[in-house]
């Protein structure tokens, strides 16, 4: 269950489960917002693309990088995540809103491994070679990390990897712009882990779709047991308001800024 709770730099930002003590939060996820076109705390930059930085218990991942390194940069300063905290970096897909912050990122912290798509052109493939970071490239499913997989290349007429983390409430599931869909990626996600879907954070793919078209994702992901959605980047405005109606306290409200704890 997610509820507010107090973070010593913006508590009114903070999605959590109360606790009484620092050591409970060694066994907790959290997942920040770093760039998003849609603003939740208006003292965060927002600009068209997406970021998160998702901190795990033994790991911090950045999960694509924006459009603008700049932006990038000092939205992270704001929220107070040195880039040196950074472990490893996933791209979704080859999109500029996605991949366009990742060069000056490399620049303040390469010693982290890039986990991109094998589609990717062998021009940023070698760039990021060439910045002394260490690079892996995805195809197919498999785990990353520990509780932490990829959807592997999902083809939506853009290849894109999905980011699936596994928690005790049941399965994070992190997109960048979901192209494949984003009901096919919650599908595939239960087929990867056998996880129930727990929430589903990112861009949906959504701007400019018909009511009835969001009705129809809003209502299948229902019956796929996905519990909480916080739909952002590309989901459209129509789409959040739709997918607030469907999900009532289960909906979260995202934009850069945002700050979500699970356990």
């Amino acid at each position: 269950m997610v509820l507010l709770s107090a973070c010593v730099a913006k508590p009114t930002n903070v999605e959590s489960i109360p606790t009484k003590q620092n050591e409970e939060m060694k066994s907790k996820t959290s997942i920040t917002v770093v760039y998003d076109n849609n603003s939740y705390d208006s003292s965060i930059e927002a600009a068209w693309g997406f970021s998160c930085v998702i901190k795990l218990p033994q790991r911090t991942i950045l999960f694509d990088t924006g459009g603008d390194g700049e932006v990038l940069l000092r939205n992270m300063a704001k929220l107070e995540i040195d880039p040196k905290e950074i472990d490893a970096v996933v791209l979704s897909h080859i999109h500029g809103d996605h991949t366009g912050g990742l060069a000056r990122f490399l620049e303040r912290n390469n010693d982290v491994t890039v986990y991109i798509p094998i589609s990717f052109p062998q021009n940023l493939k070698n760039e990021v070679r060439i910045s002394g970071a260490k690079l892996e490239e995805v195809n197919k499913a498999r785990e990353l990390f520990n509780g932490v997989f990829t959807t592997g290349e999902l083809d939506g007429g853009i290849k894109e990897q999905s980011l699936l983390l596994t928690t005790a409430n049941g399965l994070v599931v992190i997109t960048g712009c979901a192209h494949p869909g984003v009901v096919n990626i919650v599908r595939r996600a239960k087929d990867i882990t056998g996880e129930k879907i727990y929430l589903i954070i990112g861009g949906f793919h959504l701007a400019g779709a018909l009511p009835y078209q969001i009705n129809y994702v809003a209502e299948s992901l229902l019956e796929l047991g996905v519990q909480k959605v916080a739909p952002c980047h590309c989901s459209g405005e129509v789409t959040r308001r739709i997918f607030k109606d469907y999900f009532n306290e289960n909906y979260i409200d995202s934009g850069v800024g945002k700050r979500i704890t699970v356990e």
